[in-house]
């Protein structure tokens, strides 16, 4: 069976030496000094470790069942929810005023990478409340605040969001489900909702769905859509639990992975519900909740990543296998260990980069949250408007190739159920998918983040990677680094020219280069992270670190990522100023 062991101390690294938060000017940073952060740390990774991992095959087996319109979550999960509620995990980062800690939205990220990494599937109760949580900060009355938070951030409630319908996946302005207003204010939901993580369970008191539909007056598209909030039971004045409401599970999906969330078909029939935010507003009010679930997906992508690249370090020195080309390493037994090969090496140097890279990415891009929502800043929101889709798209694909790049050490016995590495790339699978498909987040990148605000956020940040650059001219240490990050950033800069000149012509000629610039892009944002995570440790040695091993593993780690993964940022340079010819070239029936 897989284990998994909390990466704690590269997360002090990137927290620390990387970021330097202790010292940032974000409200509320100042209190996070390596002691505070270390603590917090280590009690999450003690549960990530000791009760949720072990969870992990558990509920892969035994999936979820619906039984009398009840879903039975696998062995332990409600016990372990217990673990989790207990300890505050989900209000880490939320409001103190509705029974949260307050702490930064970065703490959160970590911690949430260590779930992930653990029980991606037993996450997904926790991680949908918290964007349900902030959905109702955003857009909640007063009111509503007070009677629906507290609950949900001590996880007494949890919560969903409803969009996807049978006929209507991303072309949410196409959902038939309908919300008729009643005299009391409150309004009669009807309709059906697919794909609905956590939609039902038996873990907490009461579900509080988050559901789009259409209310009278409302006209066609998205622009009719609006947002209510519909309990599974509904609430008393006092605040206990009344009725059931007329929401029910129909049905859990059979799929791929993930088999420990309850991915539900949820039927409403006159439920009753109330609006959230503005009427016809719900568009608006929903992507509060889906912004924060794409970083989320995002972090998943290389949080598996990072869980299969430690079983496949584990066995990879365990296993022996042939002998190393330049003479036997183990020469007492039959084989050396698979980890002497180069292609082994290649391989899991390829995971260790892309994971240690991407949580610099993800942690740099929550701290952003944290300056957007503490501090007010507009530069900070608009530059993190514009890497979300490339947090979601370029980490969950590359995430999952990672994954299945740890299934490949084990050869065949990583085909094998009972080795656990399937379960890995199958979880993995799904966070290319949901939270908008990862094409989806290449034509939002293009289409639109790319002019956002007359295209100022972009332009900050080819400024932001041109300073990078400069700010280590002379310093020889650093070549292996600057040298391909500027070669990149200027491949980034020469295909957004392209779709510039082209693009207002032929929009297909953009459009059919999204995927590529989105990983083009990805490559230049981890390229931007190693860069300066090799300052950081070149620093920490300089300083006298006690641990120069792990310092110069996070060097030698990063000129790998440089030399071997930035050059592919010229291959989809290529692919993208190709245009949309060969793209769009065959008749629909030649397909």
């Amino acid at each position: 069976m897989p284990t998994y062991t909390a990466p704690a101390k590269d997360m002090q690294f990137v927290l620390h030496d990387l970021l330097k938060i202790s010292v940032s000017d974000v409200p509320g940073y100042a209190d996070l000094d390596r002691g505070f952060t270390g603590a917090i740390l280590d009690e999450a990774g003690k549960l990530a470790n000791e009760v949720l991992a072990p969870l992990n095959a558990i509920g892969d087996q035994q999936g979820c069942v619906l039984e009398n319109g009840v879903v039975r979550t696998p062995d332990g999960f409600k016990a372990a929810f217990e673990q989790l509620k207990e300890g505050g995990w989900n209000g880490l980062d939320l409001p103190e005023d509705y029974g949260g800690q307050n702490l930064p939205y970065v703490m959160g990220t970590a911690v949430g990478e260590m779930m992930v990494s653990a029980n991606m599937a037993f996450n997904m109760y926790q991680g949908l409340t918290h964007g349900a949580i902030s959905a109702i900060l955003a857009a909640g009355t007063d009111e509503q605040k007070a009677k629906w938070l507290p609950k949900m951030v001590s996880m007494d409630w949890t919560g969903t969001m409803n969009l996807t319908e049978p006929h209507a996946g991303t072309d949410l302005g196409m959902i038939r489900t309908k919300a008729e207003p009643q005299d009391d204010g409150s309004y009669r939901i009807s309709g059906q909702k697919i794909f609905i993580s956590a939609g039902e369970h038996d873990m907490a008191e009461n579900i509080v769905h988050l559901v789009l539909a259409k209310a009278p007056g409302g006209g066609e598209g998205t622009k009719g859509i609006s947002l209510f909030i519909v309990p599974k039971f509904l609430v008393n004045e006092d605040g206990s639990l009344g009725a059931r409401n007329g929401v029910t599970c129909g049905k859990i999906e059979e799929k791929m992975g993930i088999h420990g969330n309850a991915t539900c078909v949820m039927n409403y029939d006159e439920a009753t519900g109330w609006l959230l935010g503005d009427l016809h507003k719900g568009m608006k009010h929903m992507f509060v909740m889906m912004n924060e679930a794409r970083v989320g997906v995002g972090l998943q992508g290389y949080a598996q990543a990072e869980a299969a690249y430690q079983n496949a370090v584990a066995y990879a020195k365990d296993r022996l296998q042939g002998r190393a080309v330049t003479g036997a390493e183990n020469p007492a037994g039959p084989a050396d260990p698979l980890i002497v090969h180069p292609d082994i090496r290649r391989n899991l140097m390829d995971q260790k980069s892309f994971v240690e890279g991407a949580r610099a990415f993800t942690f740099w891009g929550a701290m952003l949250i944290d300056r957007a929502h503490r501090l007010g800043d507009k530069e900070a929101e608009g530059l993190i408007s514009l890497m979300t889709p490339v947090i979601k798209g370029f980490q969950t694909d590359k995430g999952f190739d990672m994954a299945v790049q740890a299934q490949q050490i084990y050869g065949g016995h990583g085909y094998i159920e009972e080795w656990g590495m399937s379960q890995f790339a199958r979880d993995a699978r799904i966070a290319m998918i949901y939270e908008g498909a990862n094409g989806v987040q290449a034509l939002d990148l293009v289409g639109r983040k790319l002019a956002s605000d007359g295209g100022k956020h972009v332009m900050a940040f080819f400024e932001m990677v041109k300073a990078e650059c400069k700010a280590h001219e002379g310093d020889d240490r650093m070549k292996g680094f600057v040298e391909p990050l500027k070669a990149a950033s200027k491949q980034l800069q020469q295909a957004g020219m392209f779709f510039m000149q082209s693009g207002m012509k032929n929009p297909n000629a953009a459009l059919s280069g999204s995927y590529d610039f989105m990983h083009l892009m990805g490559h230049v944002c981890l390229g931007l992270m190693w860069t300066r995570m090799a300052k950081a440790a070149f620093e920490a040695l300089e300083a006298g670190a006690s641990d120069a091993a792990f310092y110069e593993t996070k060097i030698a780690t990063g000129r790998y990522y440089m030399a071997r993964h930035l050059p592919a940022c010229a291959m989809h340079l290529a692919r993208i100023e190709s245009g949309a010819e060969t793209v769009m070239a065959l008749e629909e029936e030649a397909f």
